[in-house]
Order: C-alpha cells, then structure tokens, then sequence
C-alpha cells in the first residue's frame, strides 16, 4: 500500500514539476489549470497523511513554512559584484573603447535590465539547497525558505547537477497591483514602486507572506559557466533554460558594435512598457567569458560589463519657490520652480501644482524635498512630498489674492478649485490667448511659439489674435528685431497665410470657448458645418449632440453672445480665414474601427496623435480621452502613463504604434 502511495507522490511531483516548467520557462503549458488544480490537491492529501513521503521538491513547498526570527547570514562563493552606471550614449562609446584595447572586435550581450534585487541560488545534484541575497556582495542572508515560494524558481532542476545560479528576484506589474490593492483594503502604506515591494517581500521573516506577494525569478548568470563548457554570455541564457529557468532569452541581443547597441537600447526602450515586469535600462556584457578575466576588475566592480539606465521617469528635487502664472482664461496656476532634474529624457525645472486644493492636500511646502514625474507629452507634475526631509525650516503653501501681472483681485468660482482673473485685457491673459490661437492644435502656425509671441506683444505688433494677420505690416521693424532674419519673417508670414486654410474645427479650437477643447471643436464643427450655423445654434440642438453637456452648451451660447468675440470672428472672416468644415478623409467603413472607441496614451513617433485622431474618426471609430470598461483598444506609443495600466487592469485591447499602423495601411 505504500508503495503505491509513494508512487503516487513521485507521479504528481514529477507532473506538477514538468507543468511549472512548461508554463514559467517554455510559456506553452500542456495541462488547463483546472488539472493542475487536481493534482496539486491529491499530492497535498497524499503528504498530509504520509508526511514521511514528501520530496524535497515537491511543489507544496512553494506555500512557505514556519517563520524565522532571523535571517542568517551566508558568504558567497564568488563575489556578486554590480556593474558601473553609465547614462548616455558617450558613456557606452567610452566603454567600447576600452574593451577594444584589451581585446579585437569585441561582441557584446544587451540584456534587459530587471529592476529588482540581485538573488543566488545553489543547487546540489539538481535540488535547491539555498538561497541568498545579495548583500554587500560578499556576504549576503539566507532566504531559502522564501525563495522556495517563487513558482519561477526551480526546486528541482532538469539535469542533476549541482551548480550556482544569479538571477532577479521581481514582482511583476499586475502582482504589484494586486498587492497595493489588498495593502489599500486594509489602511496598509503601499508599496513605492514594484522593487520595493519585492526586497521588502523577499525579506519577510514569515515565508507565508512571501507566498502570498507573487514574486518571480528572472536567471541571468552562472559565475562559473566555463566548469560546464560554456564560452559566451549568449550560451549562458540557453543553458540556464534547459536546466528549467526563465530567462529574457527572447529581448537578448547579441551586438558587434556601438551602432548594433544603440538599436537594442532603443527597440528595448520603445516597448518597456508592455512587459509584464518593470525594466530600468540594460546590462551590456562582453559576449565572450574567456574575456571576462583578461579584462579583469577594479576593486568594486567588473570592467567588461556596464549598466545602462533609462532616463528616470520621477526623480527628487528641491522645491526652491512657487510662482503664479496667468492662462489665457485667466486661470491661474501654481507651479513648483526646482532644482533642474533630467526627467524621461529632458532637462526640467518648473512643474504644475494645478490649485490651490492640491497644493494644500499634499501639504507642499517651500524647501520640501518633492518628486517629479512626467509621461508622455504631460508637462512635468510633483507627485509627492518627502516629509520625512523636512527640517522645519520649510514655508507653507500660501494662495494668492491678486493676479500676479495686473494685480486685479482674484475670484473663484464655488463650484471649481480654480481662482480666475476676471480682467480681461490682462496682459498674461492676452498673451496666453494669442499663443493657444497659434499653438500646433489649433491654428498651427509654424514658428510662432510662446518666445515668438511674447517678443511680437511686449513690440505692440501682436495684442489679439486679429493682429497676427496683419503682421507684413510691421516687415521694416521685424527686421530690425535682434534674431529676426529675413528668411525667419518670411517664413512666419507663409505659416500665418497658411492658417487661414485651417478646418473650422481648428479654428473654433483656437478661439478658445471655454470648456470646448479639440475633441469637441472636431464634434461641433463635423455637425454644424460652419460658423454662422454653430453661433445661430440652440441650447437644446447642443445638447442633442453626443458627448455635449449642459456645461459645454452653455459655455458656446455665453461666447457668440459677447460683441468682441463676434468682432474678432468677423475680423477672420474679412482677412480670409476659412469658416467651414473641410473633412479631407474619406469615411471608410472598417470592421476594426467602426462603433468601437479608442484612447490614445503616450508619444507616438510616425503620426501625430491629432492625426490618429483623424484617421481612427474616418474608419468609423471614436476617439476619447478617458479608458473606461467602454473602452475598445487603447493604442499606446512611448511612456504611455495610466492609461496604459488601467487597460491592462481592465483587460482591454491593447495596440502599440506599429500594430495600429498595419490595421490602417490598407486605407
């Protein structure tokens, strides 16, 4: 009877073992979940009665034991050294050329950059024997029992070797997720960003903690490849599969040069975002380990591998002021003045604050230490405030009374968080008119930026949006403007004469009718055609358009009601700027776009994304700015944001740019 019992053991932990392996490692799995489900509760009746039966690999192992007091500390066999941080392009070039001294024609290893915690596993005879972070690289703590618990950890390997293996301890997006949202349910503080929650998880002293955080195993390295006949970094990942582990096997490149380099880091960083796990560069390793010794160390770090880090999406600062400006609906906006900080790629040092309520709900304060954030084409935003930094020196958050240029005392309305100039010939308020009338999604005049604009204004030459059509007027002094060429003036005049071309969606965008924004100029100027059949247009024909509220409805009567708004549209017309709607897109019926909606998040590299817009609308679709469960796709370009995240945690279809470009080549 036994015996047969112990078979029976023997059976499902070799198929529960050969499914973990087929699932984690192969990403093809042979039995449903259902059956895994079964055999998983059959083996854990059958070692509950015959406790004396249990393999050392079965999977049961995987919920965790009994907590520890502490963790023990262990001395690696060879050092677990990190590679040097480089940040640029330069910095790799400076790296290849110090190979290229010791060793000809080098090759190199571009691997993703797992942003996790370095982990040792050591296997004798195939079975995992321990475990063990990092540490300071020399000595590190045993987390064996908690390192049992990871699924995409092998506790029995395929060939019964014994063997040292270096990975990424990780938790991945969607555990991530999970995780914050059982922490939010219980008033638990959530974890920062998906590393901590992984050392903080990997770390617990109860391995029936770690079980419940879903954490995963990424293999990258075996300190001593040659003992096993391995000459290349390349053969390393396939060995490491074999042997039953997941590697990043299918974003590995093999590159021969600074150029082949480039091209990874760049095709790695452009779909960061839809792997399931967070990356935070890459690790760039030279090919051949016969090398590795011949290039040696310094007394820190290995010299023939580096670290490359994607520019940082949040980064620490020092709030210096807080300064006011003045929209062009007289809005005004508070916003964080700091330190300069390289943010996704660019050079940063003012951030919006939004309102007064914001500021006063994150308690920001004049010295704090803050965290900036920006995605995509979003201007830069503080999303934190350190408290912990503080040093009691720092200066509260105070809210204006007057508008900061013509200091007319600021309203605000009950029913919003933001005060308003209500002066309409301010100057920041004019300004800001003029430069939304020019900006690229609205009139799009080529050339006249917020610079341009200021220096065309403080002259007198520009003080409405009816004066930047009179411009050749000012030639003689335009020239004599310091940085005003003749080829400059010309071709400002050719983008000004160009505008007036513009659809009647641009146009009614550009004038700037409160509440009315690109989405909904496109709605009112698709319906109505043409200006005078928009201003002539009831409150209820409005508001028997989709998507236009009683808000937007009355904010167009309240605009065609004001004579200078009628004066400075009948000022266009006489100038020759283009009334009507011009829909230059042929309306296509397509089975992926018609009835279906669409959000667009991210930059989008070979069309704009007014132009998407355009041709998502002329295929049948419909595009918002919201992900809902009303969602159809959301096509996402680089540092896609929320949007991309909330999709996914609703499960709705997602396109990157070239998915969404082969849908619309045909058309």
């Amino acid at each position: 009877m036994e015996a047969n019992i112990k078979k029976r053991i023997e059976q499902l932990t070799s198929i529960l073992n050969k499914a973990n392996y087929e699932y984690y490692v192969l990403d093809s799995p042979t039995i449903t979940d259902q059956e895994y489900d079964d055999y998983y509760a059959e083996l854990v009746r059958l070692e509950k009665d015959y406790p004396a039966l249990k393999r050392d690999d079965s999977p049961t192992m995987r919920v965790g034991g009994e907590a520890v007091s502490k963790f023990e500390k262990v001395r690696h066999q060879k050092p677990m050294l990190s590679f040097d941080d480089v940040f640029s392009e330069e910095e790799i070039v400076a790296f290849d050329d110090r190979i290229k001294k010791v060793i000809d024609n080098p090759t190199y290893v571009v691997e993703p950059k797992m942003d996790g915690l370095s982990g040792s596993l050591i296997y004798e005879n195939g079975l995992l024997v321990r475990a063990a972070t990092r540490g300071n690289g020399i000595e590190g703590e045993n987390i064996t029992m908690n390192a049992k618990t990871i699924k995409s950890v092998p506790l029995k390997l395929t060939e019964n070797i014994s063997i040292e293996v270096r990975g990424e301890i990780y938790m991945s997006k969607s555990s991530f997720i999970k995780v914050n949202q059982e922490r939010k349910e219980k008033n638990e503080n959530l974890f920062a960003n998906p590393r901590n929650a992984a050392a903080g998880s990997i770390r617990q002293l109860d391995s029936k903690i770690t079980a419940r955080r879903g954490l995963d195993f990424m293999a990258y390295s075996i300190p001593n490849a040659k003992d096993y006949g391995i000459k290349k970094q390349s053969e390393v990942l396939e060995f490491l599969r074999k042997l039953g582990f997941v590697t990043n096997y299918k974003w590995n490149v093999v590159a021969r040069n600074v150029n082949e380099i480039m091209e990874a880091i760049d095709r790695l960083s452009s779909f960061r975002e839809s792997l399931p796990y967070e990356i935070d560069g890459v690790v760039l390793k030279v090919d051949d380990i016969d090398m590795e010794e011949q290039i040696g160390y310094t007394v820190r770090v290995p010299k023939w591998g580096i670290a490359y880090k994607f520019p940082a999406k949040e980064v620490l600062t020092n709030l210096k002021e807080i300064k006011f400006t003045v929209g062009r609906t007289g809005k005004i906006t508070p916003n964080a003045i700091f330190s300069p900080v390289h943010v996704s790629g660019s050079l940063v040092s003012k951030a919006t604050l939004h309102n007064e309520d914001y500021c006063l709900a994150k308690d920001i304060r004049i010295g704090d230490t803050i965290s900036i954030r920006k995605a995509g084409d979003v201007i830069p935003e503080v999303v934190r405030v350190l408290k912990e930094r503080r040093t009691g020196q720092e200066r509260r958050f105070e809210m204006i009374s007057n508008c900061p240029i013509c200091h007319t005392k600021i309203v605000r309305n009950p029913l919003e968080a933001d005060y308003y100039c209500p002066n309409k010939q301010c100057p920041a308020r004019k300004i800001e008119n003029i430069i939304h009338f020019a900006s690229r999604e609205a009139m799009n005049i080529d050339g006249m930026g917020e610079a341009v604009i200021e220096d065309l204004y403080n002259e007198g030459f520009i003080t409405s949006i009816l004066d930047i059509y009179n411009i050749e007027n000012y030639q003689d002094e335009l020239a004599n403007l310091e940085g005003y060429g003749s080829k400059k003036i010309n071709n400002l005049q050719l983008a000004i004469e160009k505008s007036k071309k513009n659809s009647l969606e641009k146009l009614l965008f550009g004038l700037g009718i409160r509440n009315v924004g690109a989405k909904m100029a496109k709605i009112l100027a698709s319906h109505f055609k043409n200006i005078d059949s928009l201003r002539k247009a009831t409150y209820e024909e409005l508001i028997d358009l989709p998507d236009v509220g009683n808000i937007i409805a009355q904010s167009v009567i309240a605009y065609f009601k004001e004579e200078e708004n009628i004066r400075i549209i009948n000022g266009l017309k006489e100038i020759g700027v283009n009334m009507d709607y011009i829909n230059d897109l042929k309306i296509v019926n397509n089975k992926e776009f018609e009835g279906k909606t669409f959000v667009l998040t991210g930059t989008l590299t070979s069309v704009t994304r007014e132009k998407a817009s355009a041709l998502i609308e002329s295929l049948g679709g419909k595009v918002s700015s919201s992900v809902s469960a009303k969602t159809s796709c959301v096509i996402v370009g680089s540092d896609p944001g929320s949007k991309y995240e909330k999709a996914k945690e609703l499960n709705i279809p997602i396109w990157n740019e070239e998915e969404f470009l082969a849908k619309i080549s045909d058309e």
